[in-house]
């Protein structure tokens, strides 16, 4: 098993702890100035009962990654309830009920490429790249001479999420969204 740093745990990880195999649904750094020091705000989900957690995890502490196995499978398409992904190695289908993403099916795009854990020839946890690059279908229209530092606006993306973006951008932009925060990061071509 390995040990990381707790500032190391990023959605979608898969970490032992109290003898059960949690997936982190949402990871915050905190660091209150003056009092204290810095710590990681996990929510975790337990794997095989369903039950969540939350947990503050000093940043200096080691915690246990689950002994996974991780295949490298690329996204289909959505059939109803379930996702269709397929193993880029032995081209096998795997669906995946909708509940089981937990807010991640905004930023899956078809032929993208992720990584699932799987435990016990289960899947039980998919984790996306950092970003991913989406294309803005609907959103307020600009404002001249709106700068980066100005307010934001909310835009809907082509997988239907909305994020809140500068004023500057237009629909039908393409833009990189962090998949951990779901926040703007930049324009991209």
């Amino acid at each position: 098993m390995a040990k990381v740093l707790a500032t190391e745990i990023r959605v979608g990880n898969l970490i032992e702890m109290d003898k059960r195999v949690w997936r982190v649904l949402k990871s915050y750094h905190v660091h209150v100035g003056g009092r204290g020091g810095a710590f990681m705000q996990v929510e975790m989900k337990d794997v095989e009962v369903g039950t969540k957690r939350n947990e503050r995890i000093r940043t200096d502490e080691k915690i246990e990654r689950a002994f996974v196995e991780t295949r490298d499978m690329q996204y289909l398409y959505q059939d109803g309830d379930n996702y269709v992904f397929m193993d880029q190695e032995s081209f096998d289908q795997l669906n995946i009920p909708s509940d089981f993403l937990e807010g991640q099916a905004g930023f899956l795009l078809p032929n993208g490429d992720v990584k699932i854990n799987m435990y016990n020839e289960r899947p039980i946890g998919i984790e996306l790249p950092a970003s991913v690059v989406l294309t803005i279908t609907e959103t307020e229209p600009g404002i001249k001479g709106a700068t980066a530092t100005g307010s934001y606006k909310p835009a809907t993306m082509e997988t239907g999420i909305t994020v809140m973006v500068p004023q500057f951008v237009e629909s039908g932009e393409k833009i990189k969204v962090n998949t951990d925060s779901g926040e703007y990061m930049e324009r991209s071509s």
